[in-house]
């Protein structure tokens, strides 16, 4: 089962959700590769409610997943700003993560986010899995977490815009912090754009269904992290292509008709 991580369902934190959109995502993961993701939408993403909504109206449900008629299978998730900056990923069935969306909703402006204690003593209420979103990047503060707190994520994110900058590094660093911490480490592409995906996935030797499965799984480390040798050029034009998605969405074109056969509403 090849799984990324870390990815998100809009193009953009600030654009409405736009079913259409989602749909060719998840579609051009399937193109890609993968057979399952982990959808770490922003908590803070416009209509986060309405996307989580929609694919629990069009998709099965296979244990804690959803998957779609292409037969992607999605693990619910959220991406969640902290205090003293970063990102921290959760991993739960769609009704916990949904949950938890709407405790967090007096702390989604800057200046309000939650300490990860906090955050992580609210998930600790929830059948849910917690991973540091890419620990190292800048303008980011996890690793300098005292270490009881940096005890408590269950994972972290080797993230593909990082590996794309810089691999050797990347891969050095994390993997340094997993194992001193003694958790698993595991891909993510961070994308937003479907460009992105297979920059970077993670390839389990069997199939899982649940929340808990998965965490078994990696915690016995019985997957590979593959990183495809065009992911610098995949990050780049995936940065590009969202540029100028949002840039058609601002003068008031519709840029989902631009990604698609027939022209529709976003």
């Amino acid at each position: 089962m090849y799984i990324d991580f870390h990815t998100h369902g809009k193009l953009a934190k600030r654009l409405p959700f736009s079913t259409v959109y989602t749909d060719w995502l998840f579609g051009e993961a399937r193109r890609a590769g993968l057979d399952a993701l982990c959808l770490t939408e922003h908590f803070n993403t416009l209509q986060f409610d309405e996307l989580y909504g929609y694919l629990m109206s069009v998709c099965d449900r296979q244990g804690d997943t959803l998957v779609t008629g292409d037969g992607l299978r999605i693990f619910a998730g959220m991406e969640t700003d902290i205090a003293e900056g970063g990102h921290v990923l959760s991993i739960g069935k769609p009704e916990d993560i949904l949950e938890l969306n709407r405790r967090l909703e007096p702390y989604k402006e800057k200046g309000r986010f939650l300490p990860f204690a906090k955050l992580r003593d609210l998930f600790d209420e929830y059948p849910v899995i917690v991973g540091a979103g890419h620990p190292f990047r800048e303008g980011g503060h996890i690793p300098e977490l005292p270490a009881e707190q940096l005890r408590r994520f269950d994972f972290l994110d080797l993230n593909g815009k990082d590996i794309a900058q810089d691999e050797e590094g990347t891969r050095r660093k994390t993997g340094a912090l997993a194992g001193e911490l003694g958790i698993p480490m595991v891909g993510g592409s961070d994308t937003h754009q479907a460009v992105q995906y297979g920059c970077i996935r993670t390839g389990f030797e069997k199939e899982v269904r649940t929340v808990y499965d998965l965490y078994e799984e990696m915690k016995a480390v019985r997957y590979e992290i593959s990183v495809s040798d065009y992911a610098a050029f995949q990050v780049k034009t995936a940065g590009l292509l969202k540029k100028a998605l949002k840039e058609i969405h601002a003068i008031g074109g519709n840029y989902v008709s631009v990604l698609v056969d027939e022209p529709c509403a976003v």
